[in-house]
């Protein structure tokens, strides 16, 4: 069964079970961005119609008899144009797996509406990905000039792993060496925002992409795990580090899945 509406996406719901199936296809057709819901029943079916009809999306469920959601997002990934692929299982234990086959994003059952809008808010991203920013745009910081004595030490930005405030000063904790520069923590995580620092503690800031764990200690506390040491977090900003944290992971995904594409296209246009 197909419904039609005025919206962008074309979307395949895969799901055994007939009351959830409908329910899912109903909630994406809700969705302001979605147009063409189609649904299928099994693996195999939803191999059928992905060969017959064009997908931008599959919200595929990974239990089900004979042709399971994985086997189905194998398949998806051998078309020369696959679609975005939105795992929904009752399960959290397949996530690694699924990000692994380049899945754009993973629901659990039963899904909210504010995720799946979310969810469909990926795949649009996916499919038609933003303007890169201007190559002239300013970018503040990226490279932090240090006087000391005599000679002129250049940091850059991405080598930084966390910054601690001392005083009127901060240092800058690399992986290895420390430099202390004469700034504000609040102004350095003001200009550093957008290139993934987030206040960890009240004299901290850290590099998202550089933390390996977050490890709770023996006084109930909790320790950002980098290479350039450990950086406490405080309970005022442990949620927002985790929410960066877990959207770091999803995009590094996404960006995987992106990347997978663009080599695909670039072997058929060598063709």
């Amino acid at each position: 069964m197909t419904r039609d509406t005025t919206a962008r996406l074309r979307t395949l719901v895969v799901e055994d079970e007939a009351s959830t199936r409908e329910e899912l296809a109903d909630m994406l057709a809700a969705l302001p961005e979605v147009g063409a819901v189609g649904e299928a029943d099994s693996g195999e079916a939803a191999v059928r119609s992905l060969g017959t009809d064009s997908y931008d999306a599959v919200f595929l469920d990974i239990s089900m008899p004979g042709l399971d959601g994985m086997a189905v997002a194998r398949v998806v990934s051998q078309l020369s144009t696959p679609p975005a692929i939105v795992f929904v299982t009752a399960s959290e234990h397949h996530a690694v797996e699924a990000f692994g086959i380049g899945a754009a994003d993973y629901l659990l059952k039963p899904v909210r509406a504010e995720r799946l809008a979310e969810a469909v808010g990926r795949v649009r991203t996916l499919r038609r990905p933003a303007p890169a920013p201007p190559a002239t745009a300013a970018d503040e910081l990226s490279v932090v000039q240090i006087e000391t004595g005599r000679h002129t030490v250049f940091v850059h930005r991405n080598d930084i792993q966390f910054a601690e405030a001392q005083g009127d000063y901060v240092r800058l904790h690399t992986g290895q060496a420390s430099h202390l520069i004469r700034l504000s923590l609040s102004y350095l995580e003001e200009v550093w925002a957008p290139a993934g620092f987030v206040r960890a503690h009240r004299g901290y800031l850290v590099a998202v992409r550089w933390v390996r764990d977050l490890r709770v200690t023996s006084s109930s506390g909790l320790l950002a795990r980098t290479p350039a040491g450990d950086v406490p977090v405080s309970r005022r900003h442990a949620r927002e580090l985790k929410e960066r944290l877990l959207a770091a992971v999803r995009d590094g995904a996404q960006d995987g899945v992106q990347d997978s594409q663009d080599a695909r296209e670039a072997r058929d246009d060598a063709r």
